[in-house]
């Protein structure tokens, strides 16, 4: 157990906010029903300077892009900033 005064911050600046995403990145979103592979696209806009939901999204099946506000079942795959 840590001592007081001894806890470790985290190292990423998004600490705290739960789901986020950078333009560049990707959403991935798991299928409706069992044996659906689900969706994934980049995130081509995010509207909140923390990253947060929602986010325009461009499928990779369609090439349309969309409002997303992703549910419990999204992850969103981070790449380095440019």
């Amino acid at each position: 157990m840590a001592g007081k005064g001894t806890q470790r911050q985290p190292e990423d600046s998004h600490a705290g906010v739960g789901l986020w995403a950078r333009v560049g990145d990707r959403l991935m979103v798991g299928g409706a029903v069992v044996g659906d592979e689900g969706r994934d696209g980049e995130i081509v806009g995010v509207h909140h300077a923390d990253g947060s939901p929602p986010f325009d999204v461009r499928w990779s099946d369609t090439g349309k892009v969309s409002l997303v506000f992703p549910g419990p079942d999204a992850r969103v795959q981070h790449f380095p900033a440019h």
